[in-house]
């Protein structure tokens, strides 16, 4: 098997924690990692890797799954008014919501037209803008909820569709949006984000610099990755992703906001040799861990969702913002 990239790592030993704690199927579980290996052979080889026992390994013969494209999974558009599938937060700010504009855009990057979801407030007075970067099912309703919570507290809050290239998240099956993102490559997210910095950046409604990254889970890892690349990024906060590589740090520009989890080992366990990295640079940062709460606790549409330590996570996101963009 073709050793895996740090982002392919990463997403299949998530996948097989869900699918032990029970929240994913087997089925599932398979299609994904086959998706991001690219042959049975190579799941089979990654499965037993992190865990699987020999009856839960599929046969390195057996076809691989055929993806199934859909038109009703959320994605690139404007979602229709109302309020959020799903979303348990109070903070959620529903399509439609009075003093906000909407609308799905498009910049150039890497020679073609990408797009995503912007989310601002009325007017044209300038302001500081975010961008966002999306968990590994692509964008969703959730992370367009997540955008319009910036632009409720004054933010021009980008949201890409890292997989615009491919058709966009609404036209992929959802089991092939993980492989998907992986078989892209994190220098193109990477490139990608550099390419939506400009186009913010060149907005009458953006105040030139004032620009912020976030990202969730894998979005977190990809945060990270640009915080050591994309140097006029004022600030960044990333949610429980993979580190950077160590040797990157020092060439860290903005001030970087690392959110973890006290119960996600895989992420949180390895934090101290970034934090250590870090003291060792003249890099604004601060790493905080969250009591009592498991990888993906922000994400209010999903299982492992809590509100104190959303909420908690998400006003220090905020306060950092303040303080350094």
């Amino acid at each position: 098997m073709t050793q895996l990239g740090k982002f392919e790592k990463y997403l299949i030993e998530e996948f097989f924690d869900d699918y032990r704690a029970g929240a994913m199927s087997q089925r599932t579980f398979t299609r994904r990692v086959a998706f991001i290996t690219g042959s049975m052979a190579a799941a089979a080889a990654a499965m037993t890797l992190v865990g699987c026992t020999p009856s839960e390994v599929p046969r390195a013969t057996d076809p691989m799954p055929t993806p199934t494209p859909t038109t009703s999974s959320p994605g690139t558009g404007t979602a229709t008014a109302g309020a959020v599938p799903g979303a348990k937060s109070p903070l959620s700010v529903p399509e439609g919501a009075a003093g906000l504009v909407t609308a799905t855009v498009k910049f150039p990057a890497g020679g073609t037209d990408i797009s995503g979801y912007l989310a601002r407030p009325e007017g044209d007075k300038p302001g500081p803008a975010v961008l966002v970067c999306h968990e590994n099912r692509g964008l969703t309703p959730h992370i367009q909820d997540v955008a319009r919570r910036f632009a409720k507290e004054g933010y021009a809050a980008l949201a890409l569709d890292l997989l615009s290239r491919e058709g966009g998240t609404a036209s992929l099956d959802r089991d092939a949006v993980p492989g998907a993102l992986t078989q892209a490559g994190a220098q193109r997210h990477v490139a990608d984000f550099k390419a939506a910095f400009d186009y913010l950046n060149s907005q009458d409604y953006v105040d030139a610099g004032r620009i912020a990254m976030t990202g969730y889970c894998f979005g977190g890892g990809i945060t990270w990755q640009a915080a050591t690349e994309l140097t006029g990024l004022k600030a960044t906060s990333a949610f429980y992703g993979p580190a950077p590589d160590l040797d990157k740090v020092p060439t860290i520009k903005p001030a970087v906001l690392g959110v973890y989890a006290e119960l996600d080992d895989r992420i949180t366990g390895p934090m101290p040799e970034l934090r250590t990295a870090l003291d060792g640079t003249d890099v604004r940062h601060e790493l905080k861990v969250y009591p009592g709460v498991d990888h993906a606790f922000h994400n209010d549409t999903g299982e492992r969702y809590n509100e104190a330590q959303a909420t908690a996570a998400w006003n220090d996101t905020l306060a950092w913002f303040r303080k350094y963009v």
